[in-house]
C-alpha cells in the first residue's frame, strides 16, 4: 500500500462531529467525483463514484449523517482493470422537502449551477479543513517522502482549482497551480507545508511517519556531505603530502637534506618519515612545535628552493 493510499484510509476513519463539517466534506466529495443523474423514475440525483471503499463507506454515513438517508452503496466491476471495484452511491436531488444540490453548493438560491461552493459552507475554520479533506479523498495524493516532496489535488474545474488554492493560502500554505492534459493542479512541494497540511486535513500518522522519514532522510543526506567533505579534505592532504614528498626527495638526489638550513632540514626529514600527516601534527612534531602555518611556510620555502634549483641545474650556495 502506498503512502497515499495509506494517507486516504486514514481520512476516509475521520467521521466529522459538527454538522457543519460533515455538509462540508461531503460537498467536496460530490465535487471532486459526483455527476447529476436524470431518469425518469427517480428524477434529478446526484451520484459519486470512488474506487476506495473505506471512502465510499465514509461517504454513506456522512449521508446519513446530514439527510438522514438511508442510501446504497453498488459496486460494478472495472472494464479494464477486472481487479478493481468502483463503489456509486446516490442521493436524490430533494430528499423531505430539502434541496439538497443548494445545500450542498452545487446550485445556488435560485436554482442555478455554481462553481464553487458558496461562503456560508466555508465560513468557519473547522468547514475549510473538512472541504480539504473530501478534496484531498476525492482528488488528492501525496508522495512518499523517500521520494520527492509532493502533494497535488486534482480537478478538472479551473474555477475550483482557485477555490482550494484560495482556502490553502488562508491556511498559509504557498499552494501554486498548474494544467496537466485537461485537468487543474493544485499542489505543494515544500516538505515544511505538505506537513502543515496533513496536519490540517487530520492525517495525524501520516504526518508522523512523513517527519519519521523526513528526518531520518535529512540526517543521512547531511552524513553523506559530511563523509564526502571528509574525503575531498582528505584526498587534498594526500595529493599535497605526496607533492610536497617528491619535492623533498628531488632536492634530497641533488645536494642532500643535510645542506638545508636547520629548520628546513627538519621539516622535510618529518614529512619523509610521516608522509601521511597532516601539516598540524608534523607542526606538534617539530622541536619546538610551531603551527600550520609556519609549517607550511617551510614547506613552501623549500619548495621555492627546488624551483629554483630545478631552473639552474643546481643548488646555489647562500
Amino acid at each position: 500500500m502506498s503512502f497515499s493510499v495509506e494517507t486516504k484510509e486514514e481520512l476516509a476513519r475521520i467521521q466529522p462531529r459538527r454538522r457543519c463539517c460533515q455538509l462540508a466534506e461531503l460537498a467536496a466529495l460530490f465535487r471532486m467525483d459526483g455527476s447529476l443523474q436524470i431518469s425518469g423514475e427517480q428524477g434529478v440525483s446526484l451520484t459519486v463514484s470512488t474506487e476506495s471503499a473505506s471512502s465510499a463507506r465514509k461517504i454513506f454515513r456522512l449521508i446519513k449523517a446530514v439527510f438522514g438517508l438511508q442510501t446504497q452503496i453498488l459496486v460494478r466491476r472495472k472494464r479494464r482493470l477486472k481487479k478493481s471495484n468502483v463503489y456509486v452511491i446516490s442521493l436524490p436531488a430533494r430528499v423531505g422537502g430539502r434541496d439538497v444540490l443548494q445545500e450542498l453548493g452545487i446550485t445556488d438560491s435560485q436554482g442555478v449551477f455554481s462553481f464553487e461552493p458558496p461562503s456560508e459552507l466555508l465560513k468557519r475554520q473547522c468547514c475549510r479543513r473538512a472541504y480539504l479533506r473530501g478534496a484531498f479523498l476525492g482528488g488528492g495524493s501525496v508522495n512518499s517522502p523517500e521520494g520527492t516532496y509532493h502533494l497535488e489535488i486534482i480537478t478538472n474545474d479551473e474555477t475550483h482549482a482557485k477555490t482550494l488554492s484560495d482556502l490553502l493560502h488562508r491556511f498559509g500554505l504557498s499552494a501554486k497551480v498548474s494544467q496537466r492534459k485537461g485537468w487543474f493542479i493544485v499542489y505543494l512541494k515544500e516538505s515544511e507545508q505538505i506537513v502543515e497540511m496533513l496536519s490540517i486535513i487530520g492525517a495525524h500518522t501520516a504526518l508522523l511517519n512523513f517527519e519519521n522519514v523526513r528526518i531520518v532522510k535529512g540526517m543521512r543526506n547531511q552524513v553523506n556531505r559530511l563523509v564526502n567533505c571528509e574525503t575531498a579534505n582528505l584526498n587534498k592532504t594526500v595529493d599535497a603530502a605526496l607533492r610536497q614528498t617528491e619535492m623533498i626527495q628531488f632536492v634530497q638526489s641533488r645536494v642532500g637534506l643535510g645542506n638545508l638550513p636547520p629548520q628546513l632540514r627538519e621539516i622535510a626529514e618529518l614529512r619523509l618519515q610521516f608522509p601521511d600527516a597532516s601539516l598540524k601534527e608534523l607542526g606538534q612534531m617539530l622541536n619546538p612545535p610551531v603551527g600550520k602555518s609556519g609549517v607550511n611556510h617551510r614547506l613552501r620555502r623549500l619548495e621555492s628552493l627546488a624551483e629554483e634549483f630545478s631552473r639552474q641545474g643546481g643548488l646555489a650556495e647562500e
